[in-house]
């Protein structure tokens, strides 16, 4: 097993590093190929695919770069566990637990940075949710198992709720979107890039984002 432990604080050059000792561990159990799986909010790697930086990296030993998108973590991590990837993209701090409890061998050899801003409870602008006691009765869409989820639960935590209190709706992120602004949710807690694009084309209001509810850590993973 190859550890490798970095930090992406210092963004993507060591990152770079990070997937290039791994491409090499690949390479060096002779595969010549790494297949790559992330998400939309996966930034960093993200950047890498449109630059080609790991594939021009990689080719000068032999390693060919192919890339798989995912719309959430858990998918991520069941497609990795049963070996359709070698690496899982950054996902948030729940899903590898979930995995875990499901019996997956999965290894940590990298994270980021805490970002809580970047997930949020969204309602459309003229809600009348207020609150996060206002979420009692209400119907609220989000994504099992995801960084959302825990965000969820700490919130209504905070608010003296329980998800007994609330209806739940498990959405991939594309079909929270779609709940919400056809009124057919009363709120959606989902994570970036999603954030962003619901308050610049739905025109949604965030009644808590992550900051003092759960840090949004990210993790990245390569199967034991």
């Amino acid at each position: 097993m190859v550890a490798i432990r970095c930090s992406f604080r210092a963004g993507l050059r060591r990152g770079l590093l990070a997937l290039g000792l791994l491409g090499l561990a690949c390479a060096a159990q002779a595969d010549t190929s790494l297949r790559i799986g992330y998400q939309k909010s996966s930034t960093l790697l993200v950047l890498l695919k449109e630059q080609g930086t790991l594939e021009r990296d990689l080719a000068a030993q032999g390693i060919t770069v192919s890339w798989h998108e995912f719309s959430s973590g858990l998918p991520l991590l069941e497609s990795l566990n049963v070996g359709n990837v070698d690496l899982s993209a950054d996902v948030a701090d729940t899903v590898p637990v979930f995995a875990q409890a499901a019996g997956a061998k999965l290894t940590y050899f990298a994270r980021e940075t805490p970002s809580p801003q970047a997930q949020a409870i969204l309602v459309p602008e003229g809600s009348p949710l207020q609150t996060l006691a206002d979420l009692k009765g209400k119907r609220i869409a989000v994504t099992k198992a995801a960084g959302s989820h825990y965000l969820l639960i700490a919130a209504l935590q905070k608010a003296g709720l329980t998800f007994a209190d609330i209806q739940p709706a498990y959405l991939t992120p594309a079909d929270g979107r779609a709940a919400l602004e056809n009124g057919k949710v009363d709120a959606w807690v989902t994570w970036e890039p999603f954030v962003a694009s619901a308050q610049r084309q739905q025109h949604v209001r965030i009644l808590a984002s992550g900051e003092g509810l759960a840090s949004y850590q990210r993790y990245y993973l390569a199967a034991t």
